[in-house]
Formats: structure tokens, sequence, C-alpha cells
């Protein structure tokens, strides 16, 4: 097996023994996505009128899509530095979900309706700025400093876009205010631009780094062992192996 050895990155990447977790994650986020999806296919295809009870399952259906997609977003925290953005990203997305289903199923009180609406669409966009958030860490764990610099910069961004449309939707500004909003829509100008620069140096413009690899070849055995490890644990094997070389190098000292 030939593969490339990366440079130590400064950010360990997630630990093997995060592996059950992940697994966890990953089949309960799958399973639900499947079963909110299963439900939705049904609801469509019984006959007869598209009654409020349809409607009800299928924006229900929706949501819990729309939650799963979100934990798709805070897993690859899981074992790393990052992991406390990823769990905050599920407890705001659990708030939403709540909220949501609350509101669709069971509230009929117009002033615990309101309540409830501001509570879902505050907590999905910080559910929704979390997710972001999660996915750039990750990626920064492997960019260059100049590159973490300007991810700290677009998540400074995030977290302004998301005060912003919280103090919005809360009805803490006032609706005539141009300017206000103007801000806003900078801010979020700005943060989708940070995003997108971010991903990409980290993608394709790390030429320093790729012109550094070391091709090596591992035994047989050893190629099956990263093999399961690869599959047990979603890392890549050139993620696999930089760790172990670096744990070895370390130990050696």
């Amino acid at each position: 097996m030939a593969t490339s050895v990366p440079p130590a990155p400064t950010a360990q990447p997630a630990r093997s023994d995060t592996a059950p977790i992940r697994t966890v994650i990953v089949r309960v986020t799958i399973g639900s996505f499947s079963l909110a999806a299963l439900l939705g296919i049904v609801i469509l295809l019984i006959p007869g009128e598209f009654g409020y009870t349809q409607a009800y399952v299928f924006l229900s259906t929706l949501l819990i899509g729309g939650v799963c997609l979100a934990a798709l977003c805070y897993l690859p925290t899981v074992g790393r530095p990052s992991q406390p953005v990823g769990v905050a990203g599920v407890v705001a997305a659990l708030v939403t979900l709540v909220a949501g289903l609350v509101g669709i199923w069971v509230t009929e009180d117009a002033e615990a309706g309101v309540s409830l609406n501001d509570t879902f669409w505050i907590g999905t966009v910080v559910a929704v700025t979390l997710a972001q958030a999660s996915l750039l860490l990750v990626l920064g764990e492997r960019a260059h400093p100049g590159v973490r610099r300007l991810l700290i910069g677009t998540l400074a961004l995030a977290v302004c876009f998301a005060v912003l449309s919280s103090a919005i939707l809360a009805g803490l500004t006032p609706s005539y205010d141009g300017y206000f909003h103007r801000l806003h829509s900078i801010v979020l100008i700005l943060d989708v631009l940070g995003t997108a620069v971010v991903a990409t140096l980290v993608k394709f413009g790390d030429e320093d780094r790729e012109h550094s690899r070391l091709d090596v070849s591992l035994p047989a055995d050893l190629t099956e062992s990263v093999a399961d490890l690869t599959a047990q644990t979603g890392r890549s094997s050139d993620e696999i192996i930089a760790d172990a070389v670096r744990s070895f190098l370390q130990e050696s000292r």
C-alpha cells in the first residue's frame, strides 16, 4: 500500500476511541432521516384530500430532516478540540426540534405560539451558525496560520450575524431602522465570502503542503489494519498513518 504522510498539523485529529460514539451518531442520524423520508413519502401517496394532519406530518418530516442534516455537520467535531461547538450545536438543534414539533402539533394558544415561533427561529439561526462553525473549525485544523486568522474573522462574522438575526427575530430592533438591516446584510455577505475563501484555501491553496508529502509503502498486514480502522472511524488512511507516525516520533524522543 502506497500512501502519503502529510506533515503534522497543529491540532490532533479525531482519536479512534471515539469510533463507537461516531458510529452511534451516524446510525441514529441516518435512521431518523430515513424514517422521516419514509413518512413523507407515505403521506404524499395517501389518496384523498391533503388535510391538516397530512400537512402536520409533512412539516414534521421536513423539520426532522433538517435537524439530521445539522447533526451531520456537527459529527466531524467528535473527538476533536472543536467538539464543544458540535455539542452546543446538537443542543440548539434539539431545542429547535422540540419547539417546532410542539408548535406544529400541540400549541393552540396564540401567545404561546408566538413564543414558540421566536424560540424556533432563533434556535434555527444558532443551530445553523454552529453547524457552519463546526465544519470550518474541522477544516481549520489543517490550515496554515494565515488561513486560520481568516477563519477566526469569519467565525466572528458568523457570530455577529447570528446575534443580529436573533435581535431582528425577537423584535428588539425598530422595523424602520434601515441602517441596521443594511448592516445585517453586509455581515451576511462577508460571512459567506469568508466561508467560501477559507474552504477554497484549505482545499486547493495549500500547495506547500502538497509538495512536502512523503510516499511510503506498508506491508499487507498493516494495510489491512489501516483499512479496518478507516472503516471504523470514518477517517482517511492518510490521517490514521500520520497520527501513528506522530505518536511514534513523540515516544521516541
